[in-house]
């Protein structure tokens, strides 16, 4: 069983969005998804996220909003653009929003938003283990100030990400890995912290993010 399960961490992966078709989850599956997705590290128990589950109907719907946002902040877009940016959440069967809140507390607000962060890979790791691809995706609604207002956030609520889920319809190759002497030290006095994965990305230049 402990074999298993560490190459089941060590193979999965993301699937491409457009891989992702029918059927998702069904009920009694995301409850169970979303249990394992909130059984993360939470300092003082804040629970400071939750969840948005588009399905359906609803997908198509929360394509209106996404219009409206994307024409707030983008002036004179073509309507075809406008068309395909409210299509987005129709790319897979199921999307789960992950968003973090921040409580007040004694815990620090990076905490929080890091235990947001365990609760999308869980979510996707509980998926992916019932035989369903994922994709975590921020893109431009993430941060965009109009949508989150048309959504119901407030000051406190940040989106962690857009979970996509369904049936992957093609194997995703497998990507290149970090190489584990450019980003491990093995701590001591005499020896400084010098392996910062230098080489990999472009420091300070990679946000916003578009998925993981």
């Amino acid at each position: 069983m402990q074999n298993a399960l560490l190459e089941f961490l060590k193979s999965r992966r993301s699937s491409k969005v457009t891989s992702l078709s029918e059927p998702a989850p069904n009920a009694e599956q995301l409850a169970e998804i979303l249990t394992i997705a909130a059984r993360v590290p939470d300092h003082g128990k804040y629970h400071p996220w939750y969840f948005i589950v588009f399905e359906g109907d609803a997908r198509a719907e929360v394509g209106a909003h996404l219009r409206t946002a994307y024409a707030a902040e983008n002036p004179d877009t073509a309507p075809a653009k406008l068309d395909l940016e409210g299509e987005r959440f129709l790319r897979a069967p199921m999307v789960i929003a992950v968003v973090s809140r921040i409580r007040e507390g004694k815990n620090s607000e990076w905490e929080q938003i890091l235990s947001a962060g365990a609760a999308c890979y869980n979510l996707c790791l509980a998926a992916n283990a019932m035989g369903y691809g994922t994709n975590w995706l921020t893109e431009w609604y993430a941060y965009s100030p109009t949508f989150k207002n048309l959504m119901g956030l407030d000051e406190q609520d940040r989106f962690a990400g857009f979970i996509y889920i369904g049936t992957a319809s093609e194997k995703q190759e497998d990507r290149e890995r970090p190489d584990l002497t450019k980003i491990v030290t093995h701590w001591s006095e005499k020896s400084p912290v010098l392996n910062k994965g230098e080489g990999y990305g472009q420091v300070g230049k990679g946000f916003p993010a578009k998925g993981f």
